[in-house]
């Protein structure tokens, strides 16, 4: 006898604010008094209307409304589940020796393949092989990058314990799990991915490993053609905006459909041609209908960055998934497919026009970016975030760290010649944080064409 699930979600809907709902407890309110275990699924698949989480003691209660904010301290490893469930499919795949022999040998030549593609600009098509080999070679990578981004937001309270969500252009889903980790084990997540590829197959696997309180739906589509309904809390779009033939489209299309206290989070690798490409996205969409919430600022009111926007995060590399680790054994060039790099370059925008740094300069004192041109050879003082790790190389090179205030239209770093005690915060300041810098010295680096702010004995930074 089919159940009434009008009569469990009235009851549902009747007792959630006044205890936890509990199965067992509930089919006394239904006609025919139907099994626990019916009742229970019937609350899992309207969790998301109902607005309910499951704890784990099999209650039901209502989903945290406030914003989340996790203990964050870094990605070590993509988790054992994640790779156990890669490798089963691998098996499934090629069976058991999957790294060895012809199968290992197609696998590798894969990666060589996209690999290559990517860095000749070609279009990568995803085969089911090609989303088993990006399962093996990246996974690891976008699930840490994903939540050292979401850590920005969380920290800011921007994150909801309730959230709507859409993926475009998921793939096989390392940003989305990192997500699902992110987030605290009561968060209730709807998750919509659009991903037409075969990697959406990969995808569904593995969304299997995601907590419970996670209710996925995969939409085989492109982002181009994909209609959302209704509005979202986070929307993604992480290494697909430099494979679309008309991003800013795109971008504008799904900005249409984010929360008014939403973010729109978009996510590319560190390499020049996708890292200027996602902010060339941004700039093109930013004032109609957007605001730059970070990690670039706008200090300087009515004027936007025009320089070539290369700016990315690096953080810690994470353990080589056990996956990676056999394929790359088993190879005669072990390094070739080791990828456990986090280097990334991101975006957020939002629509209620809040920054992460909510600061308005003038120049009366200081100096914009954008008009360091007059300044070359005097000293000068400056407020702009630190956008970049040390990009100098060698031991003993000068540390080297780029440098926006929202006005510049030419590359601007910090090169610290001269550590001292009052210019140390250069070098310790986390990437996107604000400096206030006073008597730097400015020089044309003709070999760069950018300009340095010299810092050395006579220069104080402090954190803003």
């Amino acid at each position: 006898m089919p159940v009434d699930r009008d009569a469990v979600l009235d009851a549902a809907k009747y007792l959630r604010g006044v205890r936890p709902l509990d199965p067992a407890e509930l089919r006394e309110y239904v006609e025919g008094q139907p099994r626990d275990a019916v009742v229970r699924q019937v609350l899992r698949e309207h969790a998301t209307e109902l607005a309910l989480v499951e704890r784990s003691d099999g209650t039901f209660v209502p989903a945290p409304e406030e914003p989340v904010r996790p203990s964050f301290h870094g990605v070590n490893a993509l988790p054992e589940r994640y790779d156990r469930a890669v490798e089963d499919l691998l098996v499934a795949e090629y069976g058991a020796e999957w790294y060895r022999a012809e199968s290992g040998d197609r696998l590798r030549e894969t990666i060589r393949r996209f690999k290559d593609d990517y860095y000749r600009r070609n279009p990568v098509e995803y085969d089911r092989e090609v989303a088993l080999g990006y399962a093996v070679y990246h996974l690891a990578g976008y699930y840490a990058a994903a939540q050292y981004v979401l850590a920005e937001l969380a920290r800011d309270g921007l994150l909801s314990g309730t959230l709507r969500v859409l993926d475009l252009g998921a793939g096989v889903g390392g940003p989305a799990l990192g997500l699902f980790d992110f987030l605290p084990e009561d968060a209730l997540v709807e998750y919509h991915a659009v991903e037409p590829s075969a990697a959406a197959d990969v995808l569904d696997e593995l969304l299997a490993e995601t907590p419970r309180n996670v209710h996925a739906t995969i939409h085989r589509e492109t982002a181009e053609a994909f209609e959302p309904e209704g509005e979202y809390d986070l929307v993604f779009a992480c290494s697909v905006l430099s494979e679309l033939d008309d991003a800013e489209s795109v971008v504008r299309k799904y900005l249409d459909h984010l929360a008014d206290d939403g973010t729109f989070l978009g996510l590319a690798p560190a390499d020049k041609h996708t890292s200027t490409h996602l902010r060339g996205v941004e700039r093109a969409v930013e004032d109609d209908p957007a605001t730059v919430y970070g990690p670039t600022p706008r200090l300087w009111p009515g004027r936007r960055p025009s320089d070539r926007g290369w700016t990315f995060d690096e953080q810690p590399a994470v353990e080589t998934p056990t996956v990676q680790a056999r394929l790359a054994d088993a190879s005669q060039d072990p390094g070739e497919f080791r990828h456990t790099d986090v280097r990334y370059s991101y975006s957020l925008l939002r629509l209620d026009g809040r920054r992460q740094h909510e600061v308005e300069l003038s120049g009366d004192r200081l100096l914009a970016l954008g008009d360091v041109d007059d300044r070359v050879t005097d000293r000068a003082d400056v407020v702009a975030a630190k956008v970049s790790r040390n990009l100098s190389e060698g031991e003993d090179a000068n540390p080297v760290f780029k440098l926006s205030d929202g006005s510049e239209d030419t590359d601007c770093y910090a090169v610290l010649v001269r550590p001292t005690s009052l210019n140390r915060d250069v070098a310790a300041a986390e990437y996107g944080d604000l400096l206030s810098v006073e008597d730097a010295l400015v020089l044309w680096n003709d070999d760069e064409e950018a300009y340095n702010f010299v810092f050395d004995e006579e220069t104080v930074v402090d954190r803003a």
